[in-house]
């Protein structure tokens, strides 16, 4: 189970990685905390009013789209986008937004899911939300909470029998160690490197790839995630960065999408490959709580 903050997010973070389980006969869950009705229209060509006046319809269809290409199971955990508040000072968040949700509302909907699913690996955001948009922020909040509720019989006893999740992760994107490859890579084809302003901003801000501990090589599954990131048409502009790197480019010098170990219920020990190391065959029932 993977659980997003936004319709596209599941697309940008961890799709190929998603799309090899699949193929390799696991099922897969995408779980949205919200229906991105907030988000800008970050491609020019579908910045038009009837989109802007379906937005949330729309990012509903591009969602389909995007899960039936990835191959995955996809739900809505059925909140509203909380938007992403810009300005100084900020503006408050919108009454009744996923982020101003009390936490066991959201909770509880995500306990009923996991208890349902039953996974045995869940992928989500770290404490910062992998970026501080209130959504991913509260994203991870949430997941947290409900997999420490799933496991517990004294927690939402009308939400299923309880669960208990063998192995938790952290996805992360956009090392340092990646970008300064792709940056040195394209440069030396002899061409303009997209990700200089990216190189620059690296003191600003904590490498991700700091605390990567798992790095699953699905580079043959890359071209899935660009057309499921594709299908979300109103928030990927086809001529942007996510395109710049060729795909032959990215399967030579960094063929893995990369995540964090942070709870495990199985012995495995790190560096790791696999999300699934240490669980011996996933298709049988995980252990129950209780």
């Amino acid at each position: 189970m993977s659980v997003h903050a936004h319709p596209d997010d599941e697309s940008s973070k961890g799709a190929a990685t998603t799309a090899r389980y699949v193929d390799e006969g696991h099922d897969v869950m995408v779980v949205t905390c919200t229906g991105g009705e907030a988000g800008s229209i970050l491609n020019p060509a579908m910045n038009r009013p009837e989109v802007l006046e379906n937005m949330s319809e729309i990012r509903r269809e591009e969602m389909a789209r995007a899960a039936e290409i990835l191959g995955v199971e996809h739900r809505w955990l059925g909140f509203v986008d909380s938007g992403l508040p810009e300005g100084d000072p900020k503006p408050p968040l919108p009454e009744g937004c996923f982020a101003l949700q009390p936490l066991e509302v959201p909770t509880e909907a995500l306990v009923r899911l996991i208890r349902e699913f039953r996974p045995h690996v869940v992928v989500t955001y770290d404490e910062n939300g992998g970026y501080p948009h209130p959504d991913h922020i509260r994203t991870h909040e949430v997941s947290m909470a409900a997999l420490d509720a799933a496991a517990d019989p004294e927690q939402y006893p009308d939400a299923g029998e309880p669960w208990q999740v063998l192995k938790v992760y952290y996805s992360h994107g956009f090392s340092k160690a990646r970008i300064l490859k792709f940056h040195e890579a394209i440069m030396a084809r002899g061409e303009e490197s997209p990700w200089v302003e990216w190189i620059e901003r690296f003191n600003e801000r904590p490498d991700p790839g700091d605390r990567v501990t798992t790095r699953v090589e699905c580079g043959k599954w890359f071209e899935r995630r660009d057309d499921a990131l594709r299908a979300h048409a109103t928030q990927i502009d086809p001529t942007s960065r996510w395109f710049f790197s060729p795909l032959d480019l990215q399967r030579e010098i960094w063929p893995w999408e990369e995540y964090e170990l942070v709870r495990s219920e199985v012995p495995t020990s790190t560096p790791e490959d696999d999300l699934f190391a240490g669980i011996e065959d996933v298709r049988e029932p995980a252990l129950r709580a209780g």
